[in-house]
């Protein structure tokens, strides 16, 4: 099971830290990342890490945006900086056993309920 949590409502250039807490399993060895679904729009990879720490983001959110992870407690984390009203989506936590899932489209084993992030201009 995933859980997030740290979503919320920001206006422009605020700041938001998603997390997202895994149980039943130990996910150490998996790449664990998120993705967003804006209204209207189809869901869109936005950042990944896996076991070893490499990390990909969708261009957008490079720069602004950084993802972490905390094997020991089973949390994968998202840190959203200089925050834009494009930003504005429902993140989903995936955790995948492949990390390559997460570019080419076949993402993922696990996901989660997804937290709302609203970002007003």
């Amino acid at each position: 099971q995933l859980v997030e949590s740290g979503g919320g409502s920001v206006q422009a250039g605020g700041s938001l830290r998603l997390s997202c807490a895994a149980s039943g399993r130990t996910f150490s060895n998996y790449a664990m990342g998120w993705f967003r679904q804006a209204p209207g729009k189809e869901r869109e990879f936005v950042a990944a890490i896996n076991r070893g720490g490499a990390l990909d983001y969708r261009d957008s959110v490079k720069g602004r945006f950084t993802i972490s992870r905390d094997n020991a407690k089973n949390t994968v984390f998202l840190q959203m900086n200089s925050l834009k009203p494009e930003d504005t989506a429902v993140y989903y936590c995936a955790v995948d056993s492949r990390y390559s899932d997460y570019l080419n489209g076949l993402c993922c084993d696990y996901w989660g309920q997804g937290t709302q992030v609203t970002v007003s201009s």
